[in-house]
């Protein structure tokens, strides 16, 4: 692997940051000799970007690569050393600590290294499925994404980062600077306010908080979408879209249908079968059944729309506004089944003293449903948002593939879709499928961190 100058700083730094981190880490745990973990984490560091640079060669800083190649090159020299960093000091940490390897254990559920050979004899089965059908495709995904190949020729050429940067194409965009302008602005007054708050009561914090979260959001997603060029910029916002949707109607509205089923009503077991069953059913045929019955020319909405209307029926095949909002029907459909199933079990758990007592202190029905069964479902809701995302990243292509085929005109080709549309290019493909890998880790791990924190577990 050449070393280029450039690279030199950039070992420098990640040795000195993993140094820095094994340090504090030693330090906050109260363990003596924390030039140990300094240790630790520097080693790490220092190592860590070479998980990416031997592949690729340290191609991304040869001298006659453009800028935009050097910042690609950064990324993935930056991400494997803090990954391996934050490894190394956490089971350094722990093995260093009072009990050495006992720290790693489980807690109450049990030792995770004791008797430890019994046990990677029953996990060597999964483990082994895991290497051959998840972790070496993940590899040979990786190392796809750096050639130039084609479907049908076993000829490859490495292209380096040629296939993300061809994805890429950063632009100073007003919009996204207006919205990461306001993001900041939002935050600082959620900050002078939680200062100078005298009564939590009367205090706009929560709302404000709120506020500075969506904007927050929004100016992350703008800034996102800035740094794609604009074939895949499109891309990425009908991917959020799409998902977003999806996931939101789907939460909202099964919740609703659920509390409605949960009520004593005659026959209410034969309405919540009806109400399940569409779940069985494959995201493909959810697209061929909305497909049937929205199709201009024969379907059963559109002769329904004009014969009880006296206008035409819109045509989603030319209506890019239409064509997503049916793909997130159809979606929202598919998951409901799923969705009303959890939230009934939850809702059979939510205590009945509690919603009565508020009841009788005069709480509304809004006001018991907001601060008190909610709050009561966040562990299925939040299991729910997880499973319903990674849903609408993946799954969905099943029905937009059955329904619209990506159009019109890339209305409706998600992340998922494009990468199956530039199949034919395999090292294109996979670079695509790395970039939406990218996005759903960094969506899950928002929801981790966002939503995770307000799950009430009840004892």
């Amino acid at each position: 692997m050449p070393i280029y100058p450039i690279m030199l700083p950039l070992f420098a730094a990640t040795a000195i940051a993993g140094g820095a981190a094994g340090w504090l880490a030693w330090r906050r745990a109260g363990l003596p000799r924390a030039w140990a973990g300094a240790g630790v984490g520097a080693a790490a560091g220092a190592l860590g970007p070479l998980l990416t640079m031997i592949p690729l060669q340290s191609c991304t800083f040869e001298p006659d690569r453009t800028g935009l190649d050097n910042s690609v090159g950064v990324v993935a020299f930056l991400a494997p050393a803090a990954v391996l960093t934050a490894l190394a000091v956490w089971f350094g940490r722990a093995l260093t600590s009072p009990g050495g390897a006992a720290n790693l254990d489980s807690g109450e559920h049990g030792p995770t290294f004791r008797h430890s050979r019994s046990a990677w004899l029953f996990l060597a089965p999964t483990l082994a499925v895991l290497v051959l059908f998840l972790y070496w495709p993940l590899l040979e995904t990786l190392r796809l994404s750096t050639q130039l190949t084609k479907r049908g020729t076993a000829v490859e050429r490495f292209v380096c980062v040629d296939n993300y940067t061809a994805l890429l194409d950063p632009s100073f965009e007003w919009w996204a600077v207006a919205l990461a302008s306001l993001a900041v602005a939002a935050v600082l007054a959620t900050v002078v306010v939680e200062k100078r708050q005298s009564d939590p009561f009367l205090s706009p914090l929560p709302k404000l908080k709120t506020f500075s979260g969506l904007a927050v959001v929004a100016a992350v997603v703008a800034v996102a979408a800035s740094v794609f060029g604009p074939d895949y910029r499109g891309v990425f916002l009908t991917t959020l879209v799409l998902a977003g949707g999806t996931v939101v109607l789907a939460l909202a509205i099964g919740l609703g249908i659920a509390l409605l089923v949960s009520r004593p009503i005659r026959g209410r077991s034969v309405y919540r079968v009806l109400l399940i069953w569409p779940f069985a059913i494959s995201p493909p045929i959810a697209g061929i059944l909305f497909f049937v019955m929205f199709d201009p020319a024969t379907g059963i909405v559109g002769h329904a729309w004009e014969s009880l209307t006296p206008w035409d029926m819109p045509n989603y095949r030319t209506e890019p506004a239409l064509a997503r909002t049916l793909v997130i029907m159809a979606s929202v459909w598919k998951t409901l089944g799923f969705i009303i199933v959890f939230y009934v079990a939850g809702l059979q758990n939510v205590s009945r003293d509690m919603i009565e007592a508020a009841r009788i202190d005069g709480a509304s029905a809004w006001q018991r449903l907001r601060h008190f069964i909610i709050p009561s479902l966040s562990p299925i809701t939040f299991f729910l948002i997880v499973t319903t995302v990674t849903y609408a990243f993946f799954e969905i292509f099943g029905t937009i593939d059955y329904l619209t085929k990506g159009g019109p005109n890339g209305a409706t080709t998600d992340a998922m879709t494009s990468v199956y549309l530039s199949q034919e290019w395999i090292g294109a493909g996979a670079a695509r499928s790395l970039v939406l890998f990218a996005m759903v880790l960094a969506v899950t791990a928002w929801q981790f961190r966002s939503t995770g924190r307000k799950v009430h577990y009840g004892h």
